[in-house]
């Protein structure tokens, strides 16, 4: 028998921003794309049907900061990811080839988009690479299916001329650039953030997780938030993320007995231990570093001898998230707006995929209840807002032809309970049921793409602008 439809979503109610959407309703898809939505639509037209009452449904939740590689994130990410309800994610590191073979060898049927890593040591030979060099490496990176580079100034920091060259250099070739504030000069800090606002100058720059430079480092968090706030409203070329989760996420990596990352020494300080090795892990055995590890199909926070223990088998190179974030700033930065009624901070984001911190659901709705938010808030800072700033012009929105990427959440639980991405199944009541990806990547990396046996969506910047912050 041939159908109307593949599924029709029903009795939810359709929560859609973009094209003013905000009642029950239901919702059909064909063809992989938005087909109808109306009051009530014939369930004997689909091939099968969802029921949805009582749920919310909205466009598909769009997280701009993950990792999900073997060097941050790891294999159980995109699971991860598929049962917090995202349906699309930006990688904000790399490397790009390791995001790619995972995306191959254990997608769940998402969209992912990748960034490469400005590093030190890695992708550029020192901490002051000169233009040709982050030429080559843009177009390297292009090439093999990034959608651009990522400064990873707080972490492993390059001069401020060459962070300032890499902003110019991604600007001239269209090509996506994000930065986590820092430099040889400054920390992941207030400080670090206005000097990074200063570098930014007037180019277009995703900068990264603004909730993480307002943990009262420098002054009292509360006026560090102000300040970022106040900052941004005057930068509107800069486009922004924030995330909830009270833990954050960084490099337990040590060579010589001390942290690689300078953002794991600073949070050895803040909990009153020495910034070496053998501090990280006393900080492991009283519970102030959790190490990220694999248990049960996902990665949870371990502490203690079991923690260390898992540290030093993978040679120290895992994951650590230390207790830093504190809450009146995330609340503050989720909700503040401008004058023109948008938000200072466009987006909600996690920080996460196979870091244990994908939280946005969760927290994100415990803001509606409180009414620091609206759910039509919530879409536009989980979807409408990041499909805009990644260029996804058919996502973001439920409008009829859309891409089907949608996600159903219990408000009452504050949990996802259903997801779709390009028509197809993600996760239903806590089954993950997707298979494999789609690489969101320029013409440019096409080609590597579809090699590596995965499908791709290309966005052209060249006809839609990445990176812009949204008017």
């Amino acid at each position: 028998m041939s159908y109307k439809y593949s599924y029709i979503l029903m009795n939810g109610t359709v929560i859609d921003p973009a094209n003013q959407r905000n009642g029950v309703m239901d919702i059909a898809v064909a063809d992989n794309k938005i087909a109808n939505i109306a009051k009530e639509i014939d369930p004997t037209l689909a091939r099968d049907c969802f029921d949805a009452t009582g749920k919310f449904i909205l466009p598909g939740i769009i997280d701009l900061h993950v990792h999900a590689s073997a060097w941050l994130g790891g294999k159980f990410g995109h699971k991860m990811m598929a049962l917090a309800g995202i349906t699309t994610a930006l990688d904000m590191s790399g490397p790009i080839d390791s995001v790619l073979d995972i995306a191959r060898d254990y997608g769940v049927g998402l969209n992912v988009a990748c960034l490469q890593y400005v590093r030190p040591g890695h992708t550029v030979k020192g901490t002051n690479p000169g233009k040709s060099q982050l030429m080559d490496l843009l177009q390297d990176s292009l090439k093999k299916g990034a959608c651009g580079l990522k400064i990873l100034g707080g972490h492993y920091p390059l001069s401020p001329e060459a962070t300032a060259r890499t902003i110019e250099v991604a600007y001239q070739n269209n090509a996506y650039l994000a930065f986590h504030a820092g430099s040889l000069e400054t920390k992941s800090n207030i400080e670090g953030f206005h000097e990074a606002t200063a570098l930014i100058r007037d180019f277009p720059v995703h900068l990264a997780h603004i909730n993480s430079y307002c943990r009262g480092a420098v002054r009292p968090y509360t006026v560090e938030t102000e300040e970022a706030i106040e900052t941004l409203k005057q930068h509107p070329n800069i486009c922004s993320e924030s995330y909830l989760s009270p833990v954050n996420g960084t490099s337990a990596k040590c060579a010589l007995g001390i942290p690689e990352s300078q953002v794991t020494m600073t949070c050895l300080e803040i909990g009153g231990f020495h910034a070496t090795e053998q501090g990280l892990e006393e900080a492991i055995m009283s519970d102030w570093a959790q190490i990220n590890i694999e248990s049960g199909g996902q990665i949870i926070l371990a502490t203690g001898k079991k923690a260390v223990e898992w540290w030093k088998q993978h040679d120290t190179d895992t994951t650590v998230s230390f207790k830093v974030n504190p809450e009146i700033p995330k609340l503050r930065l989720a909700s503040a707006k401008r004058d023109s009624g948008n938000f200072v901070v466009d987006c909600i984001s996690t920080d996460g995929g196979g870091i244990p911190r994908n939280v946005t659901v969760e927290m994100g709705l415990a803001l509606v209840k409180l009414q620091v938010l609206r759910m039509d808030d919530f879409a536009i800072k989980t979807s409408m807002n990041p499909a805009k700033i990644l260029g996804l012009k058919h996502k973001g929105h439920l409008g009829i032809g859309a891409d089907a990427d949608i996600s159903v959440l219990d408000f009452e639980t504050q949990k996802p309970v259903f997801s779709m991405a390009n028509g197809e199944v993600v996760m239903w009541n806590g089954f993950v049921c997707g298979r494999g990806t789609r690489i969101i990547t320029t013409p440019a990396g096409r080609k590597c793409v579809e090699a590596k046996g995965l499908r791709s969506s290309v966005i052209d910047p060249v006809e839609t602008p990445l990176c812009r912050r949204v008017q």
